[in-house]
Protein backbone atom coordinates (compact mmCIF):
# COMPACT_ATOMS: atom_id res chain seq x y z
CA UNK A 1 0.00 0.00 0.00
CA UNK A 2 1.11 3.06 -1.16
CA UNK A 3 1.07 6.13 1.63
CA UNK A 4 -0.60 9.15 0.04
CA UNK A 5 1.84 11.88 -1.11
CA UNK A 6 2.37 15.58 0.58
CA UNK A 7 0.94 18.68 -0.69
CA UNK A 8 2.44 21.27 -0.21
CA UNK A 9 1.31 25.22 -0.79
CA UNK A 10 3.12 27.02 -3.61
CA UNK A 11 3.44 30.59 -5.03
CA UNK A 12 4.92 31.65 -8.10
CA UNK A 13 7.77 34.13 -7.38
CA UNK A 14 10.06 34.76 -10.03
CA UNK A 15 13.22 36.07 -9.06
CA UNK A 16 14.25 39.44 -10.11
CA UNK A 17 17.49 38.72 -11.98
CA UNK A 18 15.20 36.64 -14.48
CA UNK A 19 12.72 39.11 -14.88
CA UNK A 20 15.86 41.52 -16.02
CA UNK A 21 17.72 38.49 -17.67
CA UNK A 22 14.42 38.32 -20.25
CA UNK A 23 14.77 41.91 -20.95
CA UNK A 24 18.44 42.10 -21.51
CA UNK A 25 18.18 39.08 -23.94
CA UNK A 26 15.16 40.71 -25.49
CA UNK A 27 16.65 43.34 -26.57
CA UNK A 28 19.91 42.12 -27.82
CA UNK A 29 17.66 39.28 -29.90
CA UNK A 30 19.92 38.66 -33.30
CA UNK A 31 16.96 38.96 -35.85
CA UNK A 32 17.27 36.96 -38.92
CA UNK A 33 15.39 39.09 -41.87
CA UNK A 34 12.95 37.68 -43.88
CA UNK A 35 11.48 37.69 -47.04
CA UNK A 36 9.37 40.65 -48.76
CA UNK A 37 5.33 39.85 -49.22
CA UNK A 38 5.38 36.45 -47.92
CA UNK A 39 3.14 37.20 -44.97
CA UNK A 40 2.18 34.70 -42.49
CA UNK A 41 3.19 31.73 -45.25
CA UNK A 42 6.26 30.81 -43.98
CA UNK A 43 6.40 31.46 -40.68
CA UNK A 44 6.16 34.59 -38.22
CA UNK A 45 6.82 37.86 -40.30
CA UNK A 46 9.82 39.55 -38.78
CA UNK A 47 8.21 42.95 -38.00
CA UNK A 48 5.06 41.24 -36.36
CA UNK A 49 7.63 39.49 -33.94
CA UNK A 50 9.65 42.58 -33.38
CA UNK A 51 7.04 44.75 -32.21
CA UNK A 52 5.43 41.91 -30.22
CA UNK A 53 8.82 41.53 -28.77
CA UNK A 54 9.39 45.14 -27.57
CA UNK A 55 5.91 45.01 -25.78
CA UNK A 56 7.38 42.12 -24.19
CA UNK A 57 10.27 43.67 -23.55
CA UNK A 58 8.52 47.48 -22.19
CA UNK A 59 5.19 47.35 -22.01
CA UNK A 60 4.05 43.43 -20.77
CA UNK A 61 3.82 43.44 -16.59
CA UNK A 62 4.88 39.85 -15.99
CA UNK A 63 4.45 41.29 -11.79
CA UNK A 64 0.62 41.72 -12.59
CA UNK A 65 0.13 38.02 -14.27
CA UNK A 66 2.13 36.24 -11.46
CA UNK A 67 -0.16 37.84 -9.14
CA UNK A 68 -3.24 36.92 -11.03
CA UNK A 69 -2.15 33.69 -10.74
CA UNK A 70 -1.09 33.54 -7.12
CA UNK A 71 -4.72 34.91 -6.03
CA UNK A 72 -5.74 31.01 -6.78
CA UNK A 73 -4.21 28.23 -4.17
CA UNK A 74 -1.60 26.58 -6.01
CA UNK A 75 0.50 23.29 -4.78
CA UNK A 76 2.72 21.20 -5.80
CA UNK A 77 3.40 17.11 -4.76
CA UNK A 78 5.32 14.49 -6.25
CA UNK A 79 3.92 11.70 -7.19
CA UNK A 80 5.81 8.72 -8.11
CA UNK A 81 8.81 10.38 -8.43
CA UNK A 82 7.21 13.34 -10.60
CA UNK A 83 7.06 16.51 -9.40
CA UNK A 84 3.31 17.97 -10.18
CA UNK A 85 2.11 21.75 -9.51
CA UNK A 86 -1.47 22.33 -9.76
CA UNK A 87 -4.42 24.90 -9.01
CA UNK A 88 -7.28 23.78 -6.56
CA UNK A 89 -9.27 25.65 -6.33
CA UNK A 90 -12.64 24.35 -4.09
CA UNK A 91 -16.37 26.04 -4.88
CA UNK A 92 -18.18 27.62 -1.93
CA UNK A 93 -21.28 25.40 -3.19
CA UNK A 94 -21.19 21.95 -1.01
CA UNK A 95 -22.42 19.64 -3.72
CA UNK A 96 -19.78 21.06 -6.36
CA UNK A 97 -18.85 18.38 -8.70
CA UNK A 98 -14.71 18.07 -8.70
CA UNK A 99 -13.39 18.15 -12.30
CA UNK A 100 -10.01 17.93 -13.78
CA UNK A 101 -8.76 20.89 -16.19
CA UNK A 102 -6.07 19.73 -18.91
CA UNK A 103 -3.98 22.16 -20.76
CA UNK A 104 -1.84 21.13 -24.08
CA UNK A 105 0.52 22.82 -25.57
CA UNK A 106 1.24 25.64 -26.38
CA UNK A 107 -0.93 26.07 -23.56
CA UNK A 108 -0.65 26.35 -19.15
CA UNK A 109 -2.85 26.45 -16.47
CA UNK A 110 -3.01 30.36 -16.98
CA UNK A 111 -5.39 29.47 -20.49
CA UNK A 112 -8.04 29.01 -17.74
CA UNK A 113 -7.87 32.08 -15.62
CA UNK A 114 -11.43 33.48 -16.99
CA UNK A 115 -13.13 30.37 -16.41
CA UNK A 116 -12.21 29.68 -12.72
CA UNK A 117 -14.58 31.79 -11.66
CA UNK A 118 -17.87 31.03 -13.25
CA UNK A 119 -17.04 27.12 -12.99
CA UNK A 120 -16.42 27.09 -9.49
CA UNK A 121 -19.10 29.78 -8.30
CA UNK A 122 -21.61 30.09 -10.97
CA UNK A 123 -24.11 31.68 -8.35
CA UNK A 124 -22.47 34.75 -8.43
CA UNK A 125 -21.78 34.89 -12.13
CA UNK A 126 -25.52 34.44 -12.90
CA UNK A 127 -25.93 30.80 -13.38
CA UNK A 128 -27.05 28.00 -11.24
CA UNK A 129 -25.40 27.10 -8.30
CA UNK A 130 -26.39 23.34 -8.74
CA UNK A 131 -23.44 23.89 -11.98
CA UNK A 132 -20.63 24.24 -9.58
CA UNK A 133 -17.01 22.50 -9.87
CA UNK A 134 -14.20 22.31 -7.55
CA UNK A 135 -11.28 22.88 -10.27
CA UNK A 136 -7.94 20.71 -10.10
CA UNK A 137 -5.94 22.14 -12.69
CA UNK A 138 -2.33 20.69 -12.69
CA UNK A 139 0.35 22.02 -14.84
CA UNK A 140 1.09 18.52 -17.12
CA UNK A 141 4.69 16.71 -16.58
CA UNK A 142 7.39 18.50 -17.90
CA UNK A 143 5.00 22.15 -18.01
CA UNK A 144 5.43 24.88 -16.54
CA UNK A 145 6.09 24.58 -12.70
CA UNK A 146 5.19 20.43 -12.97
CA UNK A 147 9.11 20.31 -13.70
CA UNK A 148 11.45 18.85 -13.88
CA UNK A 149 10.44 15.53 -15.87
CA UNK A 150 11.37 12.93 -13.86
CA UNK A 151 12.04 10.18 -16.81
CA UNK A 152 11.25 9.31 -20.28
CA UNK A 153 8.12 7.41 -20.86
CA UNK A 154 5.83 9.96 -19.34
CA UNK A 155 3.01 10.01 -22.21
CA UNK A 156 -0.46 10.61 -22.12
CA UNK A 157 -1.49 7.28 -20.36
CA UNK A 158 1.10 7.57 -17.57
CA UNK A 159 0.45 10.82 -17.17
CA UNK A 160 -3.18 9.88 -16.75
CA UNK A 161 -2.27 7.49 -14.06
CA UNK A 162 -0.15 10.45 -11.91
CA UNK A 163 -3.05 12.63 -12.07
CA UNK A 164 -5.82 9.60 -11.24
CA UNK A 165 -3.03 9.23 -7.92
CA UNK A 166 -3.16 12.98 -7.72
CA UNK A 167 -7.24 13.39 -7.18
CA UNK A 168 -7.35 10.51 -4.68
CA UNK A 169 -4.48 12.31 -2.94
CA UNK A 170 -6.89 15.00 -2.50
CA UNK A 171 -9.72 13.33 -1.94
CA UNK A 172 -11.87 13.35 -5.32
CA UNK A 173 -13.51 10.09 -5.28
CA UNK A 174 -15.95 10.84 -8.10
CA UNK A 175 -14.95 13.41 -10.52
CA UNK A 176 -15.55 14.82 -14.17
CA UNK A 177 -12.27 15.18 -16.60
CA UNK A 178 -12.22 18.13 -19.36
CA UNK A 179 -8.59 18.23 -21.81
CA UNK A 180 -8.26 20.17 -24.64
CA UNK A 181 -5.51 19.78 -27.64
CA UNK A 182 -3.05 16.92 -25.33
CA UNK A 183 -5.14 17.53 -22.75
CA UNK A 184 -7.61 15.66 -24.60
CA UNK A 185 -5.73 12.67 -25.17
CA UNK A 186 -4.93 12.90 -21.36
CA UNK A 187 -8.01 12.65 -20.18
CA UNK A 188 -10.31 9.81 -21.62
CA UNK A 189 -6.61 7.51 -20.45
CA UNK A 190 -7.66 8.96 -16.91
CA UNK A 191 -11.01 7.38 -17.25
CA UNK A 192 -9.43 4.92 -18.67
CA UNK A 193 -7.36 4.58 -15.69
CA UNK A 194 -9.99 4.90 -12.96
CA UNK A 195 -13.16 4.23 -14.91
CA UNK A 196 -14.88 4.11 -11.21
CA UNK A 197 -13.53 7.43 -10.12
CA UNK A 198 -15.08 9.12 -13.64
CA UNK A 199 -18.12 10.28 -14.34
CA UNK A 200 -17.52 12.21 -17.50
CA UNK A 201 -15.43 13.04 -20.22
CA UNK A 202 -15.30 16.31 -21.83
CA UNK A 203 -13.12 17.43 -24.88
CA UNK A 204 -11.90 19.82 -27.06
CA UNK A 205 -9.81 20.88 -29.98
CA UNK A 206 -9.01 17.14 -29.98
CA UNK A 207 -7.65 14.85 -32.75
CA UNK A 208 -8.81 11.80 -34.07
CA UNK A 209 -7.19 9.19 -36.30
CA UNK A 210 -8.18 6.30 -38.71
CA UNK A 211 -6.72 2.61 -37.66
CA UNK A 212 -6.06 2.28 -41.23
CA UNK A 213 -6.47 4.09 -44.86
CA UNK A 214 -9.85 2.14 -45.49
CA UNK A 215 -11.19 3.64 -42.51
CA UNK A 216 -10.57 7.34 -43.69
CA UNK A 217 -11.39 6.29 -47.77
CA UNK A 218 -14.89 5.26 -46.24
CA UNK A 219 -15.51 9.04 -44.34
CA UNK A 220 -17.78 11.29 -45.76
CA UNK A 221 -19.42 15.09 -45.19
CA UNK A 222 -18.32 16.61 -42.49
CA UNK A 223 -15.49 14.24 -41.43
CA UNK A 224 -14.52 13.31 -44.57
CA UNK A 225 -13.63 17.32 -44.72
CA UNK A 226 -12.51 17.58 -41.36
CA UNK A 227 -9.77 14.49 -42.17
CA UNK A 228 -8.54 16.51 -45.49
CA UNK A 229 -7.68 19.64 -43.47
CA UNK A 230 -5.78 17.94 -41.24
CA UNK A 231 -4.28 15.95 -43.88
CA UNK A 232 -3.13 19.46 -45.34
CA UNK A 233 -2.06 20.97 -41.77
CA UNK A 234 1.13 22.13 -41.84
CA UNK A 235 2.53 20.06 -39.41
CA UNK A 236 6.53 21.05 -39.58
CA UNK A 237 6.40 21.72 -35.49
CA UNK A 238 4.83 18.57 -34.52
CA UNK A 239 7.23 16.71 -36.46
CA UNK A 240 10.68 18.32 -34.97
CA UNK A 241 9.02 18.52 -31.33
CA UNK A 242 8.12 14.14 -32.22
CA UNK A 243 11.69 13.68 -33.28
CA UNK A 244 13.69 16.17 -32.02
CA UNK A 245 12.82 17.92 -28.36
CA UNK A 246 16.04 18.14 -27.38
CA UNK A 247 17.69 19.56 -29.74
CA UNK A 248 14.94 22.31 -30.51
CA UNK A 249 15.58 22.97 -26.16
CA UNK A 250 18.60 24.79 -27.21
CA UNK A 251 17.31 27.29 -29.39
CA UNK A 252 13.79 28.04 -27.13
CA UNK A 253 15.88 28.08 -23.79
CA UNK A 254 18.59 30.17 -25.08
CA UNK A 255 16.25 32.71 -27.11
CA UNK A 256 12.86 34.52 -25.20
CA UNK A 257 12.27 35.78 -29.17
CA UNK A 258 12.35 32.39 -30.91
CA UNK A 259 10.30 30.70 -27.64
CA UNK A 260 8.05 33.40 -28.93
CA UNK A 261 8.11 33.03 -32.55
CA UNK A 262 7.67 28.94 -32.15
CA UNK A 263 4.59 29.37 -29.46
CA UNK A 264 3.07 32.51 -31.43
CA UNK A 265 2.67 31.20 -34.86
CA UNK A 266 0.27 28.51 -32.96
CA UNK A 267 -1.60 31.32 -31.71
CA UNK A 268 -2.25 33.00 -35.09
CA UNK A 269 -2.54 29.26 -37.00
CA UNK A 270 -5.49 27.66 -34.71
CA UNK A 271 -7.23 30.73 -33.58
CA UNK A 272 -10.56 32.09 -34.86
CA UNK A 273 -9.23 34.33 -37.58
CA UNK A 274 -9.52 35.80 -41.23
CA UNK A 275 -6.61 34.95 -43.07
CA UNK A 276 -5.12 37.66 -42.65
CA UNK A 277 -5.63 38.40 -38.53
CA UNK A 278 -2.95 38.48 -35.90
CA UNK A 279 -2.80 36.47 -32.72
CA UNK A 280 -4.30 39.37 -30.86
CA UNK A 281 -7.28 39.67 -32.89
CA UNK A 282 -8.41 36.66 -31.38
CA UNK A 283 -6.87 36.50 -27.62
CA UNK A 284 -5.59 39.33 -25.66
CA UNK A 285 -1.98 40.05 -26.28
CA UNK A 286 -1.02 39.95 -22.39
CA UNK A 287 -2.88 36.37 -22.38
CA UNK A 288 -0.62 35.39 -24.99
CA UNK A 289 2.44 36.50 -23.40
CA UNK A 290 1.57 35.14 -19.92
CA UNK A 291 1.88 31.56 -21.05
CA UNK A 292 4.82 32.66 -23.10
CA UNK A 293 6.50 33.91 -20.17
CA UNK A 294 5.54 30.69 -18.16
CA UNK A 295 7.19 28.78 -20.74
CA UNK A 296 10.46 31.23 -20.96
CA UNK A 297 10.78 31.40 -16.90
CA UNK A 298 10.47 27.89 -16.20
CA UNK A 299 12.66 27.01 -19.68
CA UNK A 300 10.52 24.06 -20.35
CA UNK A 301 10.65 24.30 -24.37
CA UNK A 302 12.35 20.93 -24.09
CA UNK A 303 10.27 19.40 -21.54
CA UNK A 304 7.05 19.89 -22.69
CA UNK A 305 7.95 18.80 -26.33
CA UNK A 306 8.45 15.61 -24.93
CA UNK A 307 4.94 14.51 -24.80
CA UNK A 308 5.12 14.16 -28.47
CA UNK A 309 7.94 12.28 -28.39
CA UNK A 310 6.03 9.66 -26.38
CA UNK A 311 3.42 9.27 -28.34
CA UNK A 312 4.42 9.40 -31.69
CA UNK A 313 7.64 6.91 -31.30
CA UNK A 314 5.75 3.63 -30.01
CA UNK A 315 9.33 1.65 -29.87
CA UNK A 316 10.13 4.92 -26.70
CA UNK A 317 7.08 3.30 -24.63
CA UNK A 318 9.00 1.13 -22.93
CA UNK A 319 10.79 3.37 -20.93
CA UNK A 320 10.01 4.59 -17.45
CA UNK A 321 7.41 1.71 -16.44
CA UNK A 322 4.73 2.58 -13.89
CA UNK A 323 5.88 2.05 -10.36
CA UNK A 324 2.86 3.42 -8.66
CA UNK A 325 0.97 -0.39 -8.36
CA UNK A 326 -0.76 -2.35 -10.72
CA UNK A 327 -3.82 -0.82 -13.24
CA UNK A 328 -4.76 -3.76 -14.68
CA UNK A 329 -3.37 -2.14 -18.48
CA UNK A 330 0.17 -3.59 -20.49
CA UNK A 331 0.93 -0.82 -22.58
CA UNK A 332 2.52 2.28 -20.60
CA UNK A 333 1.88 4.27 -23.94
CA UNK A 334 0.19 6.72 -25.83
CA UNK A 335 -3.44 7.08 -27.29
CA UNK A 336 -3.25 6.23 -31.26
CA UNK A 337 -5.35 3.32 -31.09
CA UNK A 338 -6.92 2.96 -27.52
CA UNK A 339 -9.38 0.41 -25.95
CA UNK A 340 -13.00 1.87 -26.51
CA UNK A 341 -13.90 4.03 -23.50
CA UNK A 342 -16.55 3.50 -21.56
CA UNK A 343 -17.01 6.25 -19.76
CA UNK A 344 -19.46 9.11 -21.12
CA UNK A 345 -18.04 11.27 -23.39
CA UNK A 346 -18.76 14.56 -24.78
CA UNK A 347 -16.72 16.38 -27.59
CA UNK A 348 -17.31 20.24 -27.90
CA UNK A 349 -15.98 21.29 -31.35
CA UNK A 350 -14.99 24.96 -32.35
CA UNK A 351 -14.87 26.04 -35.92
CA UNK A 352 -11.58 25.43 -37.37
CA UNK A 353 -11.52 21.97 -35.38
CA UNK A 354 -10.46 18.54 -37.29
CA UNK A 355 -12.13 16.39 -34.97
CA UNK A 356 -13.60 13.24 -37.15
CA UNK A 357 -17.27 12.08 -35.48
CA UNK A 358 -16.27 8.28 -36.97
CA UNK A 359 -13.59 7.62 -35.55
CA UNK A 360 -14.22 9.59 -32.30
CA UNK A 361 -17.33 7.22 -31.70
CA UNK A 362 -15.17 4.10 -32.81
CA UNK A 363 -12.97 5.02 -29.21
CA UNK A 364 -14.80 6.24 -26.76
CA UNK A 365 -18.90 6.56 -25.90
CA UNK A 366 -20.08 9.84 -26.93
CA UNK A 367 -23.28 10.89 -25.58
CA UNK A 368 -22.88 14.69 -26.18
CA UNK A 369 -21.26 16.64 -29.79
CA UNK A 370 -21.47 20.15 -29.63
CA UNK A 371 -20.46 21.71 -32.83
CA UNK A 372 -19.79 25.90 -32.19
CA UNK A 373 -20.17 28.29 -34.95
CA UNK A 374 -17.39 30.25 -33.41
CA UNK A 375 -14.12 30.18 -31.68
CA UNK A 376 -10.97 28.49 -32.25
CA UNK A 377 -8.45 25.83 -30.69
CA UNK A 378 -7.96 27.51 -27.34
CA UNK A 379 -11.38 27.74 -26.54
CA UNK A 380 -10.86 28.82 -22.92
CA UNK A 381 -9.25 31.94 -23.80
CA UNK A 382 -11.12 32.35 -27.09
CA UNK A 383 -14.44 31.61 -25.72
CA UNK A 384 -14.96 31.17 -22.27
CA UNK A 385 -18.61 31.43 -22.35
CA UNK A 386 -19.55 28.94 -24.51
CA UNK A 387 -16.61 26.97 -23.51
CA UNK A 388 -18.29 27.21 -19.89
CA UNK A 389 -21.88 27.06 -20.54
CA UNK A 390 -21.14 23.37 -23.08
CA UNK A 391 -18.93 21.87 -19.79
CA UNK A 392 -21.92 22.88 -16.90
CA UNK A 393 -24.76 21.42 -20.21
CA UNK A 394 -22.56 18.14 -20.08
CA UNK A 395 -21.87 17.23 -16.26
CA UNK A 396 -25.58 18.54 -15.90
CA UNK A 397 -27.24 15.49 -18.31
CA UNK A 398 -25.04 13.33 -16.02
CA UNK A 399 -26.69 14.21 -12.49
Amino acid sequence: MTSTPAIRPFRIDVPQEQVDDLSARLAATRWPGDLPGVGWSRGVPQAYLQDLAAYWRTGFDWRAAEARLGALPQFVTEIDGQRLHLLHVRSPEPDATPLLLLHGWPSTVADFLDVVGPLTDPRSHGGDPADAFTLVVPSLPGFGFSTPLARPGTGAARTARLLAELMAALGHHRYGVQGGDFGAFVAPEVARAAPEHVVGVHLNAAVTFPLGEGEAGALTGADRERWQRLEGYNDGYMQVQAKSPQTLAYGLTDSPAGQLAWIVEMYQRLTDLPADGLPEDAIDRDRILTGVSIYWFTATAGSSAQLYFEEMNPAARGWGEWSGGDDGGEDDGGSWAPQRGTVPTAFLLSRNDVTVRAFAERDHTVVRWTEAERGGHFLALEQPGLFTDDLRAFFRSLR
